[in-house]
C-alpha cells in the first residue's frame, strides 16, 4: 500500500511527485508518455527561464527533481482505477497497485488541424495551440487562426493585441451576420473555407482560393478545442463541469474522497504554471490528510 499515485507525468504530475517525496511521502508516478508540454517547441514565459526551454527539456528537469526526492516513475498506462476501503486500486499493464490517494494528472489533447505535417508544424512553431503561452514571439506578424466556431472567433480577437494581420479561417458552418460583424469591428479578416484548401508549406500556412488566388501565414493557431482524459475519474463518479473538465474544490480533491486532479483536467488555464501550483495544493492536502491520520 503506497501513500500516493500520480497518473500522469507532465508538469502537474511530476510536481505532485516532488512535493509528495519531499514531505517523506511514497509516491509513484505512472507515466504513459503523452504530456502536452513535450509538444512545446521552447516557451518563454515558464518563470525562471528568461532564455526559453523546450517541453523535453523542462519535463526531463521535472523528472529528475522528482527522482531526487524518491519518487518513482514506471511507464505505462492505468487500464482501469476502482475504489477500495483502504484507498484506491489501480490496474497497469496488468499489474494491480494500491494507495490511499490519486493524484489524476492526465492531461488534454488538442485537436490539431488534420492537415499533413500539423504535428511537425507544432513542433517548429509554425502551427501553435496556445496564444496566451507565444502570441508575443508573433507579434507583427501574418496570423491565422484556423476555428469552426466561437472558440476560434474569441481567439482571433486575443491575437489582434500582437498583429494587425489576423485572418479568421473559418471551417465550420456558416457564419451569421452578427458575427461577421463582430469580427470586422475587430480589424479581422473573415475567411470561410475548407481544410483541403490549407497547406504547410516549409514554414508557413497557404491558402489556395478558389479563384486561383493565394495566402500565405507566418503562423497559425488551431482553435478546435481538446479533450481531457478524464474517463477514470468519471467512472469512479467524480463529477465534471459542462466543458467536460472535473470540478475541484480548494485543496484540487474531486467530488470522489480522496481522489485529486491537477493541471488541465480541471477548469482554469491551461499553462505550465497553473499545472505545478495546483499539483502543489494536491500533494499538500494529502500529505496532511496523512498526517492526521496517523500515516
Amino acid at each position: 500500500m503506497r501513500d500516493v499515485l500520480v497518473i500522469g507525468g507532465g508538469v502537474a504530475g511530476l510536481t505532485a511527485a516532488t512535493y509528495l517525496g519531499r514531505f517523506r511521502r511514497r509516491a509513484l508516478v505512472v507515466d504513459g508518455d503523452s504530456s502536452r508540454a513535450r509538444w512545446i517547441p521552447e516557451s518563454h514565459n515558464i518563470p525562471g527561464f528568461p532564455q526559453g526551454i523546450g517541453g523535453e527539456q523542462l519535463l526531463a528537469r521535472l523528472r529528475s527533481q522528482a527522482a531526487r526526492y524518491g519518487a518513482e516513475i514506471v511507464p505505462g498506462w492505468v487500464g482501469s482505477l476502482v475504489r477500495e476501503d483502504s484507498g484506491f486500486a489501480l490496474e497497469v499493464d496488468g499489474q494491480t497497485l494500491r494507495s490511499r490517494y490519486v493524484v489524476m494528472a492526465t492531461g488534454t489533447e488538442d485537436h490539431l488541424p488534420p492537415l499533413p505535417g500539423a504535428a511537425e508544424a507544432l513542433l517548429r512553431s509554425v502551427l501553435r495551440v496556445c496564444p496566451i503561452c507565444d502570441a508575443f514571439e508573433a507579434i507583427g506578424q501574418r496570423i491565422a487562426v484556423i476555428g469552426d466556431g466561437q472558440r476560434g472567433e474569441e481567439e482571433a480577437g486575443f491575437l489582434r493585441t500582437y498583429s494587425e494581420q489576423v485572418c479568421y479561417l473559418h471551417v465550420g458552418p456558416d457564419v451569421d451576420r452578427k458575427r461577421r460583424q463582430r469580427l470586422k469591428d475587430q480589424g479581422i479578416d473573415l475567411i470561410e473555407t475548407e481544410l483541403a484548401q490549407l497547406r504547410v508549406k516549409g514554414n508557413a500556412l497557404e491558402l489556395t482560393m478558389p479563384e486561383g488566388m493565394s495566402r500565405v501565414f507566418d503562423v497559425f493557431y488551431g482553435a478546435l478545442g481538446c479533450s481531457a482524459r478524464i474517463e477514470l475519474a468519471t467512472a469512479l463518479g467524480a463529477q465534471c463541469d459542462e466543458s467536460r473538465v472535473l470540478q475541484v474544490d480548494a485543496h484540487q480533491q474531486t467530488t470522489v474522497d480522496g481522489l485529486y486532479a491537477a493541471g488541465d483536467i480541471v477548469k482554469g488555464l491551461n499553462q505550465v504554471v497553473i499545472a505545478a501550483a495546483e499539483a502543489a495544493l494536491a500533494a499538500t492536502d494529502i500529505h496532511n490528510r496523512l498526517r492526521r491520520s496517523g500515516h
